[in-house]
């Protein structure tokens, strides 16, 4: 990856760790989670099944909370993340709960340069992909570090809904804004924010990259992984749009449409 967005996104991921620590909100709440709260979702929980005593690698493990929950289900757990913040603070948070867990600061492409352990299970979950310009080479890295049999978990943004405009307060007036298949030029932002806090920070640049269903899924096949499912759902777990609403559930669904679309795909891949 080009330096110039490797630092930037680095750089504001350093920020985004220490905010999401700090102050409590819905998405991250260590309050919470210190109290035994996992962070965990119903579908991920019901998909991976059983992961008592498993080896269990989590990429792009921002701080933690996630990787620490698959530890109090008895995984045996490595997370890594490009911020330094990210995986201060999450050593901290294992330090705090006394448990067991491996945290590497590593862009995921030199991971292989720091890291030689194979696992069951590479796990990773929403709003990791478009932080990565080389969808080919994550499957590579991917297969890599999978044991025989060993599976592939993810759940992430579905690539169809991020092509909206996602600032549009009115679903009557969405529409299609972002490109839909990848470019190896990145679209750049300013990010004053966090998507978790409505609290503001110094404007730092950020670069994403669009990635089709088909790069996702030809990167994980070409990567010689076999696809078992890949599940698509009409809810997310952030608020994508303004529009947006939590419903019942706990997850964020469209309010008002004449029609549903996907927000959230999971898909398992077995080596």
């Amino acid at each position: 990856m080009n330096k110039k967005y490797y630092d930037a996104n680095k750089e504001l991921w350093d920020e985004f760790a220490r905010l999401h620590y700090e102050i409590e909100s819905e998405d991250y709440s260590v309050k919470s989670f210190l109290k035994g709260q996992t962070t965990l979702k119903s579908y991920e929980l019901k998909e991976l099944g059983d992961v008592k005593g498993k080896s269990l690698l989590h990429l792009q493990c921002h701080f933690g909370l996630d990787t620490l929950s698959w530890a109090r289900e008895g995984a045996i757990v490595t997370g890594i993340d490009i911020s330094s913040e990210g995986i201060r603070l999450a050593k901290l948070l294992a330090k705090q709960t006394m448990l067991e867990a491996n945290f590497i600061e590593s862009n995921l492409y030199d991971l292989p340069n720091v890291l030689s352990e194979k696992f069951d299970i590479v796990y990773t979950s929403i709003g990791v992909l478009c932080w990565l310009n080389d969808l080919k080479e994550w499957g590579n890295i991917i297969a890599y570090y999978l044991k025989p049999c060993g599976f592939f978990y993810m759940a992430e943004s579905h690539p169809f809904s991020m092509i909206f405009n996602n600032e549009t307060k009115d679903i009557k007036d969405l529409q299609v804004y972002y490109n839909y298949f990848h470019d190896p030029k990145p679209m750049e932002f300013i990010a004053d924010g966090s998507y978790a806090l409505d609290n503001k920070i110094e404007p730092k640049k950020e670069y994403e990259w669009a990635h089709s269903m088909s790069d996702i899924i030809n990167s994980l096949i070409d990567a010689g992984l076999k696809i078992e499912y890949l599940n698509e759902y009409p809810f997310t777990v952030w608020k994508q749009f303004p529009f947006a609403e939590r419903g019942s559930d706990g997850f964020f669904h469209l309010k008002n449409q004449k029609a549903e679309i996907p927000l959230l795909f999971t898909i398992k891949a077995v080596k």
